[in-house]
């Protein structure tokens, strides 16, 4: 089994890849014909979900269980902006927005996990 601090470096990994690739249109300009970062995002928004999907909340809390799914359908939102990335008739703003709603969704949620799981130490 993965320890979960294995999957959640992984998981960070996996937005470093996202955030990466972003970066590259950015700095490179909208008509940049390179291709390389389509494959970085891709694999970043893989990587994410599969730390997603092998990281199920198995406690009691229910507000928590429910920011891990927000967290699991940021990255969705990443594999949702891959798909517009390779579409032929898309442009840049559909894989951008899609992007920008994922990361956040992902920066909400953990912001709010760290003050859910804060709270719960201060109880103890």
């Amino acid at each position: 089994m993965i320890s979960q601090k294995t999957l959640y470096i992984s998981s960070t990994t996996g937005f470093a890849m996202v955030a990466a690739a972003m970066a590259v249109p950015m700095f490179m300009g909208p008509l940049y014909e390179g291709t390389w970062f389509h494959y970085l995002y891709a694999a970043g928004a893989a990587v994410m979900v599969i730390c997603a999907i092998l990281s199920p909340y198995k406690g009691n809390d229910m507000k928590m269980k429910a920011l891990r799914r927000i967290q699991g359908w940021s990255s969705l939102m990443f594999v949702a902006a891959t798909f517009f990335l390779f579409w032929p008739g898309s442009t840049m703003r559909d894989w951008i927005a899609f992007t920008l709603a994922g990361a956040v969704l992902r920066g909400y949620s953990a912001i709010a996990i760290s003050n859910r799981l804060r709270k719960q130490a201060e109880k103890r």
